[in-house]
């Protein structure tokens, strides 16, 4: 473990503080997915209400991607950071303050608006850490960013469990206040992250600089995991809240858990791929991530034993690391596969995919749970599409393999 975190503590000054920075971000980010959900139904929204307006959020970051990944091509990202750090807590307060005080109508403007600051950050973060790392870093860089999420989702479990313990007259909404407040803290890294550290790239923001038919090919998988994720992934708090009674502090300590269990086995990644390469550290990861899915899904038929919680738990604790400790081997293949000049654009795509697919999926969900069906056999719907998109990433992994073979 110590040779894993040298290797972490030795990656670039400047993506170092991007990276933190970001994590400022994720604080906000994960305090809002792990207790915003059961704060807007408290609030009186049923489960078609809040996919609504989650939705929104999703839309914005569907329609701003794609361009964003065009324009951010051969410029300085600095800025567009900085738009994330300032704009996701102040937008987040804003958010807070209309719910508490009624303003309904401007909520789906809010979440707009919130998913375009969020896609501002994001779209960025991967092809800056592209740029500014050697190859022998990209793995420790990549997977450090996305561990960002684990660890802005422990810290903030352990702010709302303490905040809500300790002080009982603070609700859900206040909580997430204090926490936006916090994540400004992010400004101050982003200060420290000099021009002159990210490269300008001189090529034209041309249709035909792209080689679109590997862009399509890599996108494939993400497609339909995407669309999977998106049917399960903002809502399972609502399964905790509805199915087992698991209020706000409950779910924290609960996403918090399997947080750090991300946390943990991301920065294993690079060791991981070292060791079984892409196409068994994908496919068996995401996997047995789909077992337990099935488990956890199955638990809602048996919520009058006592045993059926902790298993739910347990599979949740099972499938939320296995299913993210892919991630950072799936950017760092689909990123090598695409080639240096594609990488902006295929950020850019994959971030408007995922977020197009959770709007689309949140719709879906929005009127499966309309017709009252159970949670359940949305997440075996979920199961079905991760399991066809690990086939074709086991495809892809061996295109990309053919491809070094023919380039060695």
């Amino acid at each position: 473990m110590r040779k894993v975190l040298k290797a972490y503590a030795q990656l670039e000054e400047h993506v170092l503080f991007m990276i933190k920075a970001e994590f400022f971000i994720q604080l906000i980010g994960a305090a809002f997915f792990l207790i915003l959900n059961i704060y807007l139904a408290k609030s009186g929204f049923t489960d078609p209400e809040i996919a609504n307006f989650i939705s929104y959020r999703f839309l914005a970051v569907m329609v701003l991607a794609f361009p964003l990944g065009f324009y951010i091509k051969g410029k300085r990202l600095k800025p567009f950071f900085l738009i994330g750090s300032i704009g996701v807590p102040l937008v987040a307060i804003a958010m807070i303050f209309a719910i508490s005080k009624g303003y309904y109508s401007i909520l789906p403007a809010l979440f707009i608006f919130w998913g375009v600051v969020f896609t501002s950050f994001q779209v960025s973060s991967l092809p800056y850490i592209m740029r500014s790392t050697k190859k022998e870093n990209q793995s420790h860089a990549i997977s450090l960013n996305y561990a960002t999420h684990s660890f802005g989702t422990i810290a903030s479990s352990i702010i709302i469990y303490f905040l809500g313990a300790m002080f009982s007259e603070l609700d859900e909404g206040m909580i997430l206040i204090v926490i936006s407040v916090m994540g400004l803290i992010g400004i101050y890294y982003l200060m420290q992250l000099k021009e002159e550290d990210v490269i300008n790239e001189k090529k034209g923001i041309q249709w035909a600089s792209y080689d679109w038919w590997l862009v399509t090919k890599a996108i494939v998988p993400t497609i339909i995991i995407s669309i999977g994720a998106g049917l399960t992934i903002p809502f399972i708090n609502l399964f905790f809240y509805h199915d087992f009674g698991v209020d706000s502090s409950g779910f924290a300590l609960i996403g918090g858990g399997a947080s750090l269990l991300v946390a943990t086995m991301a920065l294993l990644v690079p060791k991981v791929k070292d060791l079984l390469g892409f196409k068994v550290g994908i496919t068996l990861t995401q996997s047995i991530a789909v077992i337990a899915l099935v488990a956890l899904a199955t638990t809602e038929f048996f919520v009058e034993y006592w045993w059926a919680l902790p298993l739910a738990i347990l599979c949740f604790w099972i499938r939320t690391p296995l299913m993210n400790m892919a991630a950072p081997m799936t950017s760092e293949l689909t990123m090598n596969y695409v080639g240096k000049n594609n990488q902006e654009i295929l950020s850019a795509i994959t971030a408007a995919i995922w977020s197009g697919s959770w709007y689309f999926s949140s719709q879906i969900f929005r009127f499966l749970k309309g017709m009252d069906l159970p949670y359940a056999y949305i997440f075996y719907i979920t199961a079905g599409l991760y399991a066809f998109g690990i086939f074709t990433y086991y495809l892809l992994i061996l295109d990309y393999e053919k491809q070094n073979c023919l380039e060695d």
